[in-house]
């Protein structure tokens, strides 16, 4: 295994790193997976990874060929994916709830050989594919065969628990993630069989994870925050994962941490603010998980305050990316602090570059992250230009602005694009939302940039109140107070609009550019 960057001689597979290793160490026995009444040993997982192997191999998937997975977090899943990476295929899980026209598009654009679909989603599969001129074939996960698909059920079952990998060189590519698409069209991000080389890095290194352990991400694993923290890390590690097919909900969420007991908890920084609201953090099971991580968005310092309050423990914000899969960047649980983005991880070396190019040294200056991993991507699928744009000389450039202080920690700013010129001077969206949460009656909020008639740059912020039935202008009022006492005058918004829900992408990001067509509407 290689965490310094340097990538191994020789040839690897992806699969056997993340279950070959707690099967090495003799695991077998223990849980790989917990998912509502099912228990599943490292040595079960691995079987059916085989029998799943050999069944893509019978639909003709071959070293190279994309396998798609429109299903929900399962064993199967799990073991489908494991497969798919096993016989050299590239694995590639799809957001279950992605409109037929996305749909559409991600299958064309893959060109896969075959998609897995659990029986739910088969309408949706139908839809998407009624304007394709060319079809994949089929897996339906959960019921029977018809005259359009074949059945996991009846492929899967019959075939032999032994399989040879097929080893390949660490660069060729094994799995892709489709963003999130915050700007709209998702991009399909490519992995290395490499990045798996470090996927137990952070939990074991940093949060103490092993066997013995069980881990829940509330994400789904089509997320690469869950994949690689779950599916990857927590396997190659030897702990138990926890899955929750159904959408993550608050009380669904609170339901499966009284069920199963997590010691590690894994989730976003909005439905840490939910779990908030329902309570969770007073709840025996959850006060008996040993740490509790968030990603996807900036953690806001008031969400911070209000865990470890109510809970006793921190919730340990860091930051990653599909592009790196794990997280670059982590609130260690001995040095956290509420409003940081916390510390480069052992094995990530990062840099923050000016506007003029050059390496920003002294703290507390803004400037562009740029990322180098183990973990890091090989490119975009078919977008050449996009790809020259984010690798450059070995670097990864992510498009975040960043600024660390005295002590090394820093502080995700936001994206550079969101980041505003407003008098001459850099405009932190992040900091304003900040501001905006400390006020006890909004829930949420986000800031973006819109062009007054003069074509200079203004500061809009949109407020989801605590209540609906709050007193807007009373709010408003108490907002532009707040702001006056805290922020420079140049940094204090001049349009306020109340809404009921922030347009999110399933994975919990702010879309911003709904919010900027909304402003423009309104004028």
């Amino acid at each position: 295994m290689t965490t310094n960057g340097r990538v191994p001689q020789g040839t690897i597979n992806a699969a056997d790193e993340i279950i070959g290793r707690p099967l090495r160490r003799g695991l077998g026995g223990q849980a790989a997976i917990l998912c509502a009444e099912r228990s599943v040993s490292f040595t079960e997982l691995d079987a059916e990874v085989n029998r799943c192997g050999h069944a893509l191999r019978a639909q003709g998937v071959q070293r190279g060929d994309r396998v798609l997975f429109l299903m929900d977090d399962s064993p199967e899943l799990v073991a489908a994916y494991l497969g798919t990476l096993r016989i050299g295929a590239v694995a590639v899980a799809l957001n279950v709830r992605l409109a037929a026209r996305d749909l559409s598009y991600i299958i064309e654009h893959s060109g896969c050989r075959v998609i897995c679909v659990d029986a739910h989603f088969i309408d949706l599969y139908e839809s998407a594919a009624a304007s394709l001129a060319r079809l994949p074939t089929v897996v339906k996960v959960g019921g029977d065969a018809t005259p359009t698909c074949v059945s996991f059920g009846t492929i899967v079952p019959p075939q032999s628990p032994r399989l040879e990998s097929v080893m390949v060189d660490p660069e060729e590519v094994g799995f892709w993630l489709y963003s999130s698409g915050t700007t709209g069209k998702p991009k399909a991000v490519m992995h290395p069989h490499r990045s798996v080389l470090v996927a137990d890095c952070l939990e074991r290194e940093c949060l103490g994870v092993g066997p013995g352990d069980r881990v829940f991400t509330t994400s789904k694993i089509f997320f690469g925050f869950a994949l690689g923290h779950s599916l990857m890390g927590g396997i190659q590690c030897g702990a138990t994962i926890i899955l929750s097919p159904a959408w993550p909900e608050p009380k669904l969420i609170m339901d499966t941490v009284e069920r199963h007991r997590p010691t590690i908890l894994f989730s976003t920084p909005v439905m840490y603010r939910n779990l908030l609201r329902e309570g969770a953090p007073m709840q025996p099971a959850f006060r008996a998980i040993r740490h509790f991580v968030a990603a996807g968005e900036k953690l806001p310092e008031s969400l911070y305050d209000d865990w470890l309050e109510l809970c006793g423990k921190p919730i340990l914000d860091g930051v990653g990316a599909s592009e790196t899969v794990f997280l670059f960047l982590l609130n260690q649980p001995e040095d956290s602090k509420g409003g940081s983005s916390g510390k480069p991880v052992r094995w990530a070396k990062l840099r923050l570059v000016g506007d003029d190019g050059s390496d920003i040294t002294e703290p507390n200056r803004p400037g562009q992250i740029a990322i180098q991993t183990p973990c890091q991507f090989v490119g975009y699928w078919q977008q050449p230009e996009l790809t020259a744009r984010a690798l450059r000389d070995g670097w990864y450039f992510p498009g975040d602005m960043f600024e660390f202080d005295a002590e090394g920690r820093w502080c995700h700013l936001g994206r550079a694009d969101d980041m505003l010129k407003v008098s001459g001077q850099w405009v932190s969206p992040a900091e304003i939302e900040a501001c905006a949460l400390t006020v006890p009656e909004v829930m949420d909020a986000a800031v973006v940039g819109f062009p007054n008639e003069d074509g200079l740059t203004r500061i809009a912020l949109f407020v989801m109140p605590r209540n609906p039935e709050t007193d807007q202008a009373a709010l408003e009022q108490s907002l532009l107070a707040t702001f006056k006492s805290t922020l420079s005058i140049y940094k204090c918004p001049r349009t306020i609009r109340f809404v009921d829900e922030l347009p999110r992408t399933a994975t919990g990001k702010t879309q911003r550019y709904r919010l900027r067509e909304m402003l423009k509407q309104a004028h």
